[in-house]
């Protein structure tokens, strides 16, 4: 009984997910290489490296928000953060209509020396052209395209997959002999019982020079196996990516310890507008309070990475890559503290703080390919074709067998099987 449950949630759930994992594993093998790739198609995006000093995160918001004060800046990223420098913007509100300003874009890309402009754009608008096509296939990736809808879509997906590992895995097990199936043939004899791993080692193999059924049908179940591991990881930090404030928050606190903005700072009755502390200050605050924190729990700062204003909550953050983190690019240390008076608010390690935490910074590095170098990186990228090939294969078994089925009910209702039968 059991088998035959676990057999129709995979089925179902699997052609299900096959159009989704098809997507996001295709995207997500282009997105393994997303830095490269970026850099290739906007150049411009990057200037040629000085060995002058280069600008803080505060000064370079302040000056954004000078040149164009129709636009506020929500958050600065630097260099650091694996990318180019590049403010995140959105329109102020005209004050004679009311109406937020029509920018047309949604970042700045900054020469982090000068704090000169270099480009803007509309992040991940594919009908701007090509300069768009990496940020176009991030939100195909996480969210169908779709914003808010696609994240939900692709959220409730990344759990029906995190289920169907375990109901495949259970599938690839071999079953129990069926008592008294033996029972027909009582005096023929019987050979050495086989062990489990005989019986389950036939999962794990590829036959090549067998029929296209059967190759897709070994594909799909070796496929899956070997990569079992690999692909409860991907499927339970895509919920992380898409469900973070819901179900993977709420999943996690059951077994750890595990502190977020969302589960720590209150959201505001309204948005803060404009914070008494300007962005500037707000960066001195900010690399105070990381070295305060620094000395007190034993972690090295060792480069900027982020500012950013949660007009939400009311707080900066100031990002840092440190000695705590462990991906090979940005940095998750981080330190809140008001927008209004710079009082410490939070702060969050990635690792050796909270063990609910430190599991998250795992799971998003290796989501990323983020971790490991670039062996790790060039895994991932064919990851996302196996992934792709597990969606297609399963699809095509489901399509034969239930032709075979079809096929078979034919004949057994056909005229000519009546009238045997009625011989």
């Amino acid at each position: 009984m059991t088998r035959r449950i676990c057999l129709f949630l995979h089925r179902w759930i699997g052609l299900l997910l096959a159009g989704f994992l098809l997507v996001v594993g295709l995207t997500g093998s282009l997105l393994a290489f997303f830095p490269e790739l970026e850099r290739a198609i906007n150049p411009e995006f990057y200037p040629v490296q000085s060995s002058g000093q280069r600008l803080s995160a505060g000064e370079l918001a302040e000056r954004v928000e000078a040149r164009l004060p129709e636009a506020r800046v929500n958050a600065l990223y630097l260099v650091g953060n694996q990318g180019a420098t590049m403010a995140v913007v959105s329109p102020r509100k005209d004050p004679q209509t009311g109406q937020p300003f029509n920018l047309g874009f949604d970042q700045i890309y900054l020469d982090p020396y000068t704090g000169d402009e270099l480009a803007r754009r509309m992040r991940g608008v594919i009908s701007h052209g090509v300069t768009n096509l990496m940020q176009f296939l991030y939100r195909l990736h996480w969210g169908l395209a779709l914003d808010k809808t696609g994240i939900w879509i692709l959220g409730i997906a990344a759990l029906l997959w995190t289920i169907d590992c375990f109901t495949s895995f259970y599938l690839t097990l071999p079953s129990r002999a069926r008592r008294g199936a033996a029972t027909a043939s009582v005096a023929a004899p019987r050979g050495p019982a086989r062990s489990f791993w005989a019986r389950w080692k036939p999962a794990w193999l590829v036959k090549t020079n067998a029929s296209t059924y059967r190759l897709n049908f070994d594909l799909h179940r070796a496929g899956g196996l070997w990569l079992w591991g690999v692909l409860l990881v991907f499927a339970w930090s895509s919920v992380y990516m898409n469900l973070w404030d819901t179900v993977y928050t709420h999943t996690t606190r059951l077994a750890f310890a595990y502190h977020e903005p969302w589960t720590e700072l209150p959201l505001l009755d309204a948005p803060v507008d404009q914070p008494r502390i300007g962005w500037r200050e707000a960066n001195r605050i900010g690399e105070r309070l990381m070295d305060e924190q620094a000395r007190t729990l034993g972690f090295v700062v060792e480069e900027p990475v982020t500012l950013r204003l949660d007009r939400t909550r009311g707080v900066y953050t100031y990002f840092v890559r440190s000695s705590r983190d462990i991906q090979d690019k940005r940095g998750r240390t981080r330190v809140f503290f008001d927008a209004n008076d710079g009082s410490l608010k939070l702060v969050l390690l990635p690792t050796g703080q909270f063990s609910g935490n430190t599991i998250t910074s795992w799971l998003i590095a290796l989501h990323d390919a983020n971790v490991f170098g670039l062996p790790y990186r060039i895994f991932v990228s064919i990851l996302g074709l196996v992934i792709a090939m597990l969606s297609v294969t399963g699809v095509y078994i489901w399509w034969k067998k239930r032709k075979a089925r079809s096929l078979s009910w034919q004949r057994r209702n056909s005229p000519s099987a009546a009238v045997s039968a009625d011989a």
